[in-house]
């Protein structure tokens, strides 16, 4: 596994590269306030493949949008056509979990000539957006981007800010530490997080679900999801088999397990992935 990187229009994005040069070509894109440590533990499982696993710009080693600005999902999207490019990847499989999923669902639907299949975990389109809740929640966007930035945070030690991920979200404490470890910057008296707080801040707008299954609809790539089960509240089972129904070519794999499943359980996920790519 090597560390890399790539220079786009918004800035440097830092790179984990590991598995076969010249296997199948895989960019792996993580999830919201995760890095490219989030694969970490199925690359032995992925070795086939040549992987590029990226920090999204505002995560882990990459680049912070410049003063003024906020992190837009349409943007992601042409962060991760640049690195393609910058790859010399005519097309590419994209491997994404969470909002690494909902990301490469969007980018097959806006960019289908880019993308030779999907594997997602724990997503299928962008999170729901009730339409009766938009202004409510617009309003709290625009006051939450007014707000004057509170002082970034300072950590004690590695330690707690494991702490701090594992009482965030369920997952391992091994899970946990890879995250971590690859987030955290030092500096006098201790640690500080590497992504960008701005990351916090509300949407502004989303798709809502009538537009989140047209893109569905219109994707011509083979899809695979791989789902936690109990299905979690923000991806709830009937939400997530209508869109699948959308597919013309999903598959779905269900597996016991957490949001983070495939760090949790990397050999079973990696395992329904490859028979998904295998040409038999």
């Amino acid at each position: 596994m090597i560390e890399t990187g790539f220079d786009t229009a918004r800035g440097r994005i830092a790179a984990l590269r590991f598995g076969t040069p010249g296997g199948r070509r895989v960019l792996a894109l993580h999830g919201w306030l995760d890095n490219a440590a989030s694969f970490v533990p199925m690359a032995p499982f992925l070795a086939a493949h040549d992987v590029v696993a990226i920090d999204l710009i505002g995560h882990g080693g990459s680049s912070h949008v410049p003063p003024g600005y906020d992190y837009a999902f349409v943007d992601w999207m042409h962060d991760v056509l640049d690195v393609l490019d910058a790859l010399d990847w005519p097309q590419a499989d994209l491997l994404g979990h969470s909002l690494g999923g909902a990301l490469a669902t969007v980018i097959a639907a806006g960019a289908p000539e880019r993308v030779s299949s999907l594997a997602l975990i724990e997503a299928l389109g962008t999170p729901p957006w009730p339409s009766e809740q938009a202004a409510e929640r617009l309003r709290k966007a625009v006051a939450g981007r007014r707000k004057p930035p509170s002082a970034p945070r300072l950590i004690a030690d590695v330690e707690t800010a494991v702490r701090a991920r594992l009482q965030a979200t369920e997952k391992t404490e091994a899970a946990a530490r890879l995250l971590v470890e690859r987030n955290l910057r030092a500096v006098d008296g201790g640690y500080r997080w590497r992504s960008d707080p701005r990351l916090m801040w509300p949407s502004h707008m989303r798709a809502e679900e009538a537009s989140v299954r047209n893109w569905l609809s219109a994707i011509e790539c083979p899809v695979l999801l791989v789902a936690a089960e109990p299905a979690f509240a923000y991806f709830p089972a009937a939400l997530r088999d209508a869109r699948l129904a959308c597919l013309k070519r999903g598959r779905l794999r269900l597996i016991d397990g957490t949001h983070h499943v495939h760090m949790d359980k990397p050999a079973e996920v990696a395992g329904f992935i490859n028979t998904f790519w295998s040409p038999n």
